[in-house]
């Protein structure tokens, strides 16, 4: 058994641990604890459980109150990893300045992100938005249907991206990638970049926005961007959506191909 002075001894430490690391204490807890004892209660999914709230807290047709719906759910009640407001900005200003026509995002999850592109596409513009869960996959159709898009405009392909992208021109007819939102698994972001290289999708001036390089983090992409030269980039800083304690950021490639 410790000993209080032992105890004591140590508790400077400890307290000093907790400071430091008091935000990664609350992401743990709503992201881990919470999500798993509600799991348990209500035999729901967490993004089942999202949809809930939001269908009875918008109005259908509507983007704007879907997204901030979404926003006060994950502020408020539980956590989810969506890009969310703050980041949310600059995928919805690099929209607007470039109006891509074709529009690839990995990692649909529950569909906040592609409401969030989707209502910031030119006119005859379309994106396809691709899920490896099916039941998360289920949750994002409905989500992106409550908002009002057609599968004209938007169109979910369920799938593992290392296996869709390969794809895209024979089940798709897709030729170019004008932009490409990467926030599925940081693993993936590498392998699934130069896929989409090989694959020839990518065009000069295609733009790749990925989100969290810094927090889960991504780095064996970053550093294959710098050291590549198929790429002009930039890193945004920002922090961790819906906990603004975390550092985290977000990488913008502009494509220039082989020099």
């Amino acid at each position: 058994m410790v000993s209080p002075a032992i105890a004591l001894a140590f508790l400077p430490f400890l307290l000093t641990l907790v400071i430091r690391y008091r935000y990664y204490f609350v992401l743990f807890y709503r992201a881990v604890l919470v999500r798993f004892i509600q799991d348990c209660l209500s035999g729901l999914s967490r993004e089942e459980r999202a949809f809930q709230y939001v269908l009875t807290h918008v109005t259908p047709g509507d983007p704007d109150s879907i997204l901030e719906a979404f926003d006060h759910w994950c502020r408020k009640v539980e956590y989810i990893s969506n890009i969310g407001p703050k980041k949310g900005r600059l995928l919805d200003r690099l929209i607007l300045e470039n109006a891509p026509l074709i529009v690839l995002e990995l990692g649909t999850h529950c569909g906040y992100g592609a409401v969030r592109i989707a209502r910031s596409l030119p006119l005859g513009a379309r994106l396809y938005t691709v899920e490896m869960d099916e039941r998360n996959a289920a949750v994002a159709e409905k989500v992106i249907r409550l908002a009002g898009f057609d599968d004209d405009t938007v169109e979910l392909i369920i799938g593992p991206s290392d296996q869709v992208i390969p794809k895209l021109r024979e089940d798709f007819g897709i030729e170019r990638l004008d932009f490409v939102f990467m926030d599925h698994w940081k693993r993936c972001y590498l392998p699934d970049l130069q896929l989409l290289e090989g694959s020839g999708l990518l065009g000069a001036g295609s733009v790749i926005l990925a989100d969290n390089v810094i927090f889960p983090g991504a780095p064996h992409f970053l550093r294959y961007v710098k050291r590549s030269g198929l790429y002009e980039y930039r890193i945004h800083r920002a922090t961790l959506e819906y906990i603004p304690g975390i550092r985290d950021g977000m990488a913008e490639l502009t494509y220039i191909g082989a020099k």
